[in-house]
């Protein structure tokens, strides 16, 4: 894995799924970041092939509930990232994924209250032995990259000795988020801060905050020196914001999104959710979109709002016959 001059997906609750990530990559993404998985639920899945879609899903025992799903084509950019407090725990569940990812990332930036309370995310930046355990562990075992993620603690100086001690485990690379735990999305992300972070080190590191035009690319690297770029909610709202080429109108974004959602068998929940994340930024969930979307409980159900049945069908039909994705596409 190469972590310089990158253009990178974000790890997003509930979007980061395979068919976004799928998305992302088409319009330019370099490495895409699947959404946080805690490590209590991997290692209750085993792994499975699905023949019919082309795709190696990691399924909870017993149930028909799919953890974590990815495919051949994004085996070389594809970055699992992992929710966790114990690095033990965190070994037995990334040996399980590791051999179909391109790297293992630790979130250690989260705010939200579950992560937390249940000593993940951004607890664990105040507990820089258990850093230090889970890094070394996973790294020591593991024969694909190490990574984590964090957010800008209470001073730059705090930030910088925290990311020297994480520098020094060995990891090849370190993204950081320009906001701190208490921030929310509305306060401006401190390029300032993340631009002691890399004078600080030598390996490099991955912005991210604020990055939502193609332009931002250039202007975060530029303000902090960053060796590759990362966007979240950018992408989320379109994800043509990857392409150099300037964004595609994000209806027709939304639409080839829905498309992946049914190639790759999509969650139809997480499918909803981020539809919704499109259109409540661009639109109105109010309006009769939005209002027809929440009455949707299949993939086929939306794919009949959006005029995708003859699509729908033609890939259910063919799917499970060939894994020629051109062919279905």
């Amino acid at each position: 894995m190469e972590y310089r001059n990158k253009l990178v997906l974000a790890p997003m609750v509930r979007v980061g799924t395979l068919s976004f990530r799928m998305l992302a990559a088409e319009y330019g993404a370099d490495i895409t970041y699947g959404e946080e998985i805690i490590d209590h639920k991997l290692v209750k899945c085993q792994r499975r092939i699905n023949v019919a879609y082309g795709t190696t899903e990691f399924v909870e025992k017993g149930t028909e509930n799919v953890v974590f799903s990815t495919c051949d084509e994004e085996r070389e950019r594809v970055v699992f990232q992992m929710g966790t407090s114990d690095a033990v725990r965190a070994l037995k569940a990334a040996e399980i994924v590791c051999k179909d990812v391109a790297a293992v990332d630790i979130n250690m930036g989260c705010p939200k209250a579950f992560s937390i309370q249940g000593g993940m995310g951004a607890a664990l930046l105040t507990k820089p032995e258990l850093i230090h355990d889970i890094l070394a562990t996973l790294k020591r075992n593991l024969d694909v990259p190490v990574t984590c993620k964090i957010r800008l603690l209470k001073s730059p100086a705090d930030t910088v000795e925290l990311a020297r001690r994480i520098e020094k485990l060995g990891v090849p690379a370190l993204a950081v988020h320009g906001r701190k735990v208490a921030d929310r999305p509305r306060d401006p992300a401190k390029w300032d801060e993340i631009a002691d972070v890399v004078a600080a080190l030598s390996i490099p590191v991955i912005a991210n905050g604020d990055v939502l035009e193609y332009d931002d690319f250039s202007r975060i690297k530029t303000a902090t020196g960053a060796a590759s770029v990362m966007v979240a909610r950018g992408a989320m709202w379109n994800a043509s914001v990857f392409s150099p080429k300037g964004k595609s109108h994000w209806e027709d974004v939304k639409k080839k999104y829905i498309r992946k959602s049914i190639l790759w068998n999509n969650d139809v929940k997480s499918t909803k959710y981020t539809i919704k994340e499109m259109i409540a930024h661009h639109s109105c969930l109010e309006l009769a979109e939005g209002k027809s979307l929440n009455k949707a409980d299949t993939l086929a159900d939306i794919a009949k709002l959006y005029e995708l049945e003859d699509y729908y069908w033609t890939v259910k039909n063919i799917r499970p016959l060939t894994h020629d994705l051109d062919y279905v596409l």
